[in-house]
C-alpha cells in the first residue's frame, strides 16, 4: 500500500468512525434528558461524516488518474476494495467506543448547557481539562452488555435490513461514480458527477425509515414508555446494521459503478 492509498483509506476510515460515534450522542442525549442538544450534536457529527465523503472526491480521482497514466487501471478494483474494508474496520472500532462516546457526549452536553458557545467547547477538547475527560470517559462493551443484545431489539428487521441498504449505498455512493469514470472513460467527468444516483436514493431511506423510527423511541424514551437499556440496544443494533452495510458494499460496488457507468452514456 502507496502513501496515496493509506491517506484515501486513513480519511475513509475516519468519515465512517465519525458517522458511527454520532449514534452515541442520541443515548446521551437521552441520559441527561437533554435531547434537543443531543440532536444537535447528533446532526453536526453526520453532517461532517456524510460532507467529507466529497473530499474523498479529489484524492480518489488522483489515484484513477495515476493508476492509468502508469497503465496499472487493472489495479483499481483492489484499491476500491481496500476503501471499502478501510469503513468496516472504523465502524466496528467505533461500535466498541459506542460507551466511551456516549460518555464524553454526556460531558459535551453539559459543558454547552453551561457556557452556550460551540467555540468554547471544541477548544475545551484539546484543554488539558478535556483531555483528562476522555481518558477519563474511556470505557469497553462488558459481556453482560454484549448478554444484553439478546434482549428485545427495539426495532424491527425491515428497519435494520433498511438501514444496512442505505449505509451500503452511501458507503459505495462516490467511490462507484469515480470507478464508473475508469469503466467509461469517455463520460468519465459525467459519471463522477452522478454519485447522487446512489446517495439520493440511500439518504431518502435514512431520513424516511430509519431517523424518525430512533425519533418516536427517543420521545417513548423520555416519556417512560420505552426504557434506557432499551433505547441502547437499538443503537446498538442500528450500528451493527452500518456494520453488515459497509460488508454489503463491496457487492454493490461494481454493480453501481456499472450502472453509473451506463446512466452516463443515455443521460
Amino acid at each position: 500500500m502507496d502513501v496515496q492509498l493509506l491517506i484515501i483509506c486513513l480519511l475513509t476510515a475516519g468519515i465512517n468512525l465519525i458517522g458511527t460515534l454520532a449514534y452515541a450522542a442520541r443515548i446521551a442525549g437521552v441520559r441527561t434528558r437533554r435531547i434537543a442538544m443531543s440532536f444537535a450534536l447528533f446532526n453536526i457529527l453526520v453532517l461532517v461524516s456524510r460532507t467529507s465523503n466529497s473530499f474523498l472526491g479529489p484524492f480518489l480521482a488522483k489515484r484513477i488518474e495515476t493508476r492509468l497514466s502508469d497503465g496499472g487501471g487493472d489495479a483499481l478494483l483492489w484499491d476500491f476494495r481496500l476503501i471499502l474494508f478501510s469503513a468496516t474496520i472504523a465502524v466496528a472500532i467505533g461500535i466498541m467506543l459506542v460507551p466511551t462516546g456516549q460518555r464524553m457526549f454526556a460531558r459535551a452536553i453539559g459543558y454547552f448547557q453551561n457556557h452556550r458557545s460551540t467555540g468554547k467547547m471544541i477548544l475545551r477538547t484539546a484543554s488539558p481539562a478535556g483531555l483528562r475527560a476522555i481518558r477519563q470517559a474511556i470505557r469497553v462493551p462488558t459481556t453482560a452488555q454484549l448478554r444484553e443484545l439478546a434482549k428485545p431489539r427495539g426495532v424491527g428487521w425491515g428497519v435494520l435490513v433498511a438501514n444496512c441498504m442505505a449505509q451500503a449505498l452511501i458507503t459505495v455512493g462516490v467511490l462507484a461514480s469515480l470507478y464508473a469514470g475508469y469503466l467509461n472513460p469517455e463520460f468519465r467527468v459525467t459519471a463522477s458527477q452522478l454519485s447522487a444516483v446512489i446517495n439520493g436514493f440511500a439518504t431518502i431511506l435514512l431520513f424516511a425509515l430509519i431517523d424518525p423510527q430512533l425519533s418516536v423511541m427517543t420521545d417513548d424514551v423520555v416519556e417512560g414508555r420505552v426504557s434506557e437499556p432499551l433505547f441502547r440496544r437499538t443503537i446498538v443494533w442500528i450500528s451493527f446494521s452500518r456494520l453488515a452495510g459497509t460488508l454489503l458494499a463491496q457487492v454493490f460496488f461494481v454493480p453501481s459503478a456499472q450502472a453509473i457507468a451506463w446512466i452516463a452514456y443515455h443521460v
